[in-house]
């Protein structure tokens, strides 16, 4: 018996007799998708209703007397002090250290984040957009039904080099108009931003947002018609035009994929943002080093951040991460479930003082804190897409009694005990409870209940035969695939769990784990997959976050993207709604605009989500924590740690 096998079988036990358990974790979904290799999934015994919710009662409140809760509520960020090194670690390589590659690359995009900057930044807390490196002002013009947002850059926002090797330069109004004209705005560079800047008018047209530069450091953005969230819409980030202006002209999108490539001497890159990435060794690690001259400062005049230098080390394996922070070699972790016992039970928790000051001055070991579930969950969804229509799944995917019979055999309870410790709930509705069209009474009807699934399949026109397995009304036995990548046990739990649930109904699932280029090419350009595990980022605090995903013309519309016209009524009316939706300021007269898009997903299952799992972070104690915070809403706030 495996460690790891007997830490669970040993977990599950004493769920089931003294519902005490280890704990749980959160999982990290970043830009496109987090999914994981193929493991064994251990057989656990069953819970009734009763018994699991008892034990995730217990465990929830065991766990979270172990760890510690620092939620954000509007703090202010008190002055720190300027030192230190800030070390993490990456799991591969970077591909890129180019912007238009960042925006369909997770990892590049994170590793060229502290280079970068957008316009102004949003305040969860109190639901207020405050300045970044520009401030803002709404111009509506009633009798004309358009509106304009203008932005006013500040004038101490600089693409500056490393050790001032190459003479710093403004960011101004032309690094804008001409990102968004000439790269987003360029339907050949296929951008994720490009159909977000087309807006449908009441006639049935369609119109473009454009941007003017009024002077060196003020622009535009007009908008044809008046839109809830204007500043959502145009706030971006963006590349300087000095670099990759000359390269379009001289080769097009080519070229431009060509510059900053991970040949390139990194000091080579300007940097708006608080920090230079300065050195690359392959396989070893990426070193940034603090910008001085950040425009962002502390009450005392010091620029943000604080660590004068961050190093991501880049380690291929989880466990060697894990091990690594235990021994101090790096800052921060995310623990996952077999994980949990471990590092709540060797941690050396340190409150904060009231006035925010480290109670316990000591800087060995680290801390463990919790936030409530996420906002993200991962979901299950089905290729629609007619490029697949000689395939009897195509068939199956496009029924809508299939998907929601699919939704009833997702054991989302089992799932929670059997891969998150018990630490994590059911994911019933669309929009998260941030989200202010949340509305706690719209929620999937399609619930675990095989008894439900098999009305819903007789519905579709399939059957079980005397062979134990089901058939379409064509006689193709119903087997198909489930695709994932990742690094994480966990996943490939689930999709066990998936497996077996299906097979009582006499369906055959084939686990299919894949690298994460290669699903990114399956939904991007080939969508030769079947079915898939995935997650997107962001945790749509806005209804119109995720334009590219929801309506049907996006290039991630998963199921069938980039679609013509819409392919079927109900994604047209999801279409209607949703662009007329985000055309009305007022509350009230949105609201059953909304209610009604969140409805239709709902029904329509093209996207099935499954549970939003409790977080956890882990942060080592030589680190003040005055200015730390975690919730559910904010993620970790590591920006304006310091040393003690």
């Amino acid at each position: 018996m495996t460690e790891r096998t007997r830490i669970a079988q040993k977990t599950l036990h004493m769920m089931k007799k003294t519902h005490k358990n280890f704990s749980s974790f959160s999982v990290c979904l970043a830009c496109i998708c987090v999914l994981l290799p193929l493991v064994s999934c251990k057989r656990y015994p069953e819970m009734t209703l009763a018994e699991i919710e008892a034990a995730r009662s217990s465990l929830s409140n065991d766990v979270v007397q172990k760890t510690l809760s620092r939620p954000y509520k509007g703090n202010a960020f008190l002055p720190g002090k300027v030192g230190g090194t800030w070390n993490t670690a990456i799991m591969s390589d970077p591909k890129s250290f180019n912007l238009l590659i960042a925006e369909k690359d997770g990892e590049t995009a994170s590793i060229l984040e502290p280079l970068h900057q957008y316009f102004i930044d949003y305040d969860i807390y109190t639901r207020t957009w405050k300045p970044g490196i520009a401030d803002y002002s709404i111009t509506i013009h009633e009798s004309k039904g358009t509106m304009d947002v203008t932005y006013t850059l500040r004038d101490d926002v600089y693409w500056s080099y490393y050790k001032d090797a190459k003479p710093r330069v403004p960011v101004t109004s032309d690094d804008v108009v001409f990102w968004y004209n000439e790269i987003q705005g360029d339907e050949e560079f296929a951008s994720s931003a490009y159909n977000a800047q087309f807006m449908p008018m009441e006639d049935g047209s369609s119109k473009r947002i454009t941007i003017e530069k009024i002077d060196d450091r003020r622009f535009i953005f007009h908008f044809p018609r008046i839109v809830a969230e204007p500043l959502l819409t145009t706030n971006m980030n963006f590349g300087p035009s000095f670099l990759y202006r000359p390269a379009k002209e001289r080769g097009g999108v080519e070229e431009v994929k060509k510059l900053c490539t991970v040949a390139s001497d990194p000091k080579d890159l300007p940097s708006c943002g608080p920090y230079f990435l300065v050195e690359y060794i392959p396989g070893q690690r990426l070193v940034y080093k603090r910008n001085p001259d950040f425009w962002e400062k502390d009450a005392k005049g010091e620029s943000h951040y604080y660590p004068e230098e961050r190093i991501s080390q880049i380690v291929g394996d989880r466990n060697t991460i894990y091990m690594m922070f235990k021994q101090g070699k790096f800052e921060a972790y995310g623990p996952s479930p077999e994980q949990m016992e471990d590092i709540v039970g060797n941690a050396n928790n340190q409150l904060a003082g009231g006035d925010g000051s480290s109670a316990n001055s000591s800087a060995d070991g680290y801390t463990v804190y919790n936030a409530a579930g996420s906002m993200n969950a991962s979901f299950w969804s089905f290729n629609q897409n007619p490029q697949n229509k000689d395939e009897p799944y195509y068939h199956w995917f496009t029924k809508k009694e299939f998907r929601q019979a699919m939704s009833c055999l997702l054991n989302r309870e089992r799932i929670i005990q059997q891969t998150y410790r018990g630490l994590g709930e059911p994911k019933y509705s669309f929009f998260p409870q941030a989200n202010k069209f949340y509305d706690e009474n719209i929620i999937l009807q399609y619930r675990y209940s095989h008894a439900h699934a098999q009305k819903l399949l007789e519905a579709g026109g399939f059957s079980k035969h005397e062979d134990g397995f089901l058939y379409d009304g064509e006689g193709n036995q119903v087997s198909f695939d489930v695709t994932f990548t990742g690094s994480e046990a966990v996943v490939s739990d689930i999709v066990q769990i998936i497996v077996d649930e299906c097979k009582k109904e006499g369906i055959t699932v084939t686990p299919r784990p894949t690298d994460f280029q290669k699903l990114v090419d399956q939904l991007t350009r080939t969508y030769d997959w079947q079915s898939i595990i995935i997650g997107l980022s962001g945790g749509s605090v806005f209804p119109t976050q995720g334009s590219n995903v929801w309506v049907s013309d996006g290039n991630l519309h998963l199921w069938y993207p980039l679609q013509k016209s819409p392919a079927t009524d109900w994604e047209a009316r999801i279409d209607w709604l949703y662009h007329e939706a985000s055309c009305i300021v007022e509350y009230e007269k949105a609201k059953p605009y909304w209610d009604e898009y969140q409805q239709i997903i709902l029904e329509q299952c093209p996207v099935i989500y499954l549970v939003r799992s409790r977080s956890f972070f882990a942060l080592q104690n030589r680190w003040d924590m005055t200015n730390f915070y975690f919730d559910n809403l904010n993620g970790s706030e590591t920006r304006y740690l310091y040393l003690k």
